[in-house]
């Protein structure tokens, strides 16, 4: 159960998720053995699920963000989303409700590569309808937000 110790030790990594256990000491107040063994639980449970650089793709010539929302043929959604999920350029891969089954991100260096993923959507057998829009600009991006202490 994740109580407000915890929540206080994920805010600071969250902030800084370099942070030593003793800087989270020092930024929560609360005593560094604590700290490590609460960090420790916390990877153990899942709730932290590693730890990973922010990349900023752009910089390093994927200039071409896209989404797609695609419709599936009912029995393939599994296979498609699994398809999806291990393609290098996929950066999230979402079940989704509405009008379409999956929305997908996905990076690109330039149209040419977007092109040839959109072609390889549309001849898959198990995928009804692909709409794909390009971003132009993105204004948030990755951003994960500190979670509330318990109230009372």
């Amino acid at each position: 159960m994740v109580d407000d110790i915890d929540r206080q030790v994920v805010n600071a990594l969250l902030r800084d998720g370099r942070a030593s256990a003793r800087d989270v000491a020092t930024e929560t107040g609360v005593a560094a053995t604590t700290v490590s063994r609460r960090m420790d639980e916390l990877v153990e449970s899942g709730v932290i699920e590693g730890y990973a650089p922010q990349v900023d793709y752009g910089s390093l010539g994927y200039e071409v963000t896209a989404v797609f929302q695609l419709s599936v043929e009912g029995s393939g959604l599994k296979a498609v989303t699994e398809r999806l999920q291990n393609a290098a350029n996929m950066i999230a891969v979402y079940e989704v409700t509405g009008s379409h089954d999956i929305v997908a991100i996905g990076k690109f260096q330039d149209t040419v590569s977007l092109n040839a993923a959109i072609k390889e959507l549309l001849t898959d057998d198990e995928i009804r309808s692909a709409s794909t829009s390009v971003v132009l600009n993105t204004v948030r991006e990755y951003e994960q937000f500190p979670v509330e202490e318990s109230v009372g």
